[in-house]
């Protein structure tokens, strides 16, 4: 990671899984310094020690901010002398998002918009920006304030050179035992001889590894274009699906499983391009690149000069991606290390 020698990279909501994931990654590695920027003290302490015990020799490459990113002064704080920004500060969880709307637009719309206004001013060389696969056609507040998100990142965009500060964005899906989603849960309720509860057994959702998240992330850092919306060819399973793999993995009782309808504000099926955005998007094999839009606001000249040809792709959706059986849904399992270490954990 060549790109990445002796720079200091900044991580928004660093004190999360993805943050986490980011550590494990660069640690080791020639990176000068990593900040991790979060507004829980008690979770920044955690993480010190824990990799203060894990990682001694390296420890002292990260350096911890107190902050909000909706506090542009906060932001400003951790800004001097920042290389790159993996910003992942967010509200996450739909349900809670439903009940408080506008808190979800604090951090994920201004927030968004002070760190980008802040990295700019302080000369930051590359932004990635961490969005959903729930801003894609987006029910709920969740997704909604993620989408007006990835606006303000594509017209914040267009304000910049690229040659000063260039800035992406990546869309993903489910990622599998980051903080807050099903899985844990579900070994939790078999720990306990609990049935394993799910919404809607039909369905469907995206899942990736955090591995995975970090190198969509790294993906768009090096070849995203200022403006791009990036994102990977996820597979998917149903609910039912990856109950059942979690079962088996930890000998839960699958006629146990226990429907208990769908959560405010959730889909059926979750989509990563949009039938419109489908239209101009590139495909880059594993990932697709949705470029940004570079027309101005002039468009009468678009009357004689007529529309291009747009791509015979359309909707990408966890449905129409390749569903994942029971066994293939427990070999992904089984790829990361937080499984591992609970059946480890179960056996002895």
């Amino acid at each position: 990671m060549s790109s990445f020698t002796n720079k200091t990279l900044l991580i928004t909501g660093g004190t999360g899984s993805f943050g986490n994931a980011v550590l494990n990654r660069f640690l080791a590695t020639d990176i000068g310094e990593i900040r991790i920027f979060s507004r829980d003290e008690k979770k920044q302490d955690d993480m010190r020690h824990e990799y203060q015990s894990k990682y001694p020799q390296y420890a002292e490459k990260i350096k911890f901010y107190i902050g909000d990113v909706r506090n542009i002064d906060s932001v400003r704080n951790a800004m001097h002398g920042v290389d790159y920004i993996f910003h992942a500060a967010a509200l996450k969880q739909v349900p809670s998002c439903e009940f408080f709307p506008i808190e979800a637009v604090k951090t994920n719309v201004l927030g968004t918009e002070n760190v980008l206004t802040a990295a700019i001013d302080a000369g930051v060389k590359n932004i990635v920006c961490l969005s959903t696969d729930k801003a894609a056609y987006p029910v709920n507040a969740m997704g909604t304030s993620k989408a007006m998100m990835e606006k303000v990142i594509v017209a914040k965009s267009r304000t910049v050179s690229p040659d000063k500060t260039k800035i992406c964005c990546t869309r993903y899906g489910n990622v599998m035992c980051s903080r807050g989603s099903v899985i844990p849960l579900w070994i939790d309720q078999i720990k306990h001889g609990q049935a394993i509860t799910l919404t809607d057994p039909n369905m469907t959702r995206f899942i990736m590894s955090l591995e995975e998240a970090v190198d969509l992330v790294l993906f768009a850092f090096e070849h995203g274009e200022s403006g791009d919306i990036l994102v990977q060819k996820a597979p998917a399973c149903t609910i039912q699906t990856q109950a059942e793999a979690v079962c088996e993995l930890f000998d839960g009782d699958k006629s146990k499983i226990k429907t208990i309808g769908i959560r405010h504000g959730e889909k059926m099926y979750e989509t990563l391009l949009t039938n419109e955005e489908c239209a101009g998007a590139i495909d880059l094999g594993k990932f697709y690149r949705v470029p940004c839009d570079k027309r101005g606001l002039n468009y009468d000249k678009y009357f004689t000069s007529g529309n291009k040809e747009r791509n015979t792709l359309t909707e990408f959706n966890s449905n129409n991606t390749e569903l994942l059986n029971v066994e293939q849904v427990k070999e992904k399992l089984l790829s990361l290390q937080y499984i591992r270490d609970e059946i480890n954990f179960a056996k002895d």
